[in-house]
């Protein structure tokens, strides 16, 4: 592994910075100077990575989304069965919101009020693009109901979020049957 530059400490100190506030505090309430302030860099030095403050918050969603899903999609095959592939990607989607969870709560943020611009939203889809394909793969088997990828998402994948939320909270402690109770609910969910 190699050793980061002074380049790369500083602009992953943003990162993280961003990713912080913006989860404990909100968007409005994460201005540049705060950003810069926590990632203990001038404010000037923003500006040598991000255009501004829309740049910078687009630019970590897509970071972030793409880490998400090559987690989520690291020991999945598309030759799998459908009901196996989908196990695979949900159980793994479940293991990175719980154990990155600073990253997933930005996600959801993110993905749960218009923060991000348009194009980079849609530079995000384009990262579950694996998921999308199992599962227009399962709705021509016949494995999957006939319904958006937003539905199919909204029951399927949505709830761990909210089971990540209470975990962080304090009020619900995931453990491994609680996972694949939620798994078994999920896939329910979406088989036809």
């Amino acid at each position: 592994m190699t050793a980061l530059t002074k380049s790369q400490i500083k602009r992953k100190a943003l990162v993280e910075a961003t990713i912080e506030l913006v989860n404990n505090s909100g968007f409005h309430a994460a201005p540049m100077s705060k950003i810069a302030k926590m990632a203990n860099v001038s404010p000037a030095t923003i500006y040598l990575y991000f255009e501004n403050k829309q740049d910078l918050v687009n630019k970590v969603y897509i970071e972030v989304k793409a880490a998400f899903t090559e987690y989520a999609f690291a020991t999945y095959d598309p030759k799998m069965d459908v009901e196996k592939g989908f196990e695979i990607i949900w159980k793994r989607i479940a293991d990175f919101k719980l154990k990155e969870c600073e990253e997933a709560m930005f996600l959801a943020q993110c993905d749960n009020t218009p923060i991000i611009d348009e194009p980079s939203r849609q530079q995000g889809i384009k990262h579950l693009q694996p998921l999308l394909d199992l599962w227009e793969r399962g709705r021509k088997e016949g494995r999957i109901k006939p319904l958006s990828d937003y539905i199919l998402y909204a029951y399927a994948i949505n709830p761990l979020s909210f089971l990540m939320i209470m975990q962080k909270r304090g009020a619900f402690q995931l453990n491994e049957d609680h996972l694949e109770e939620a798994y078994q609910s999920a896939w329910s969910s979406i088989k036809k």
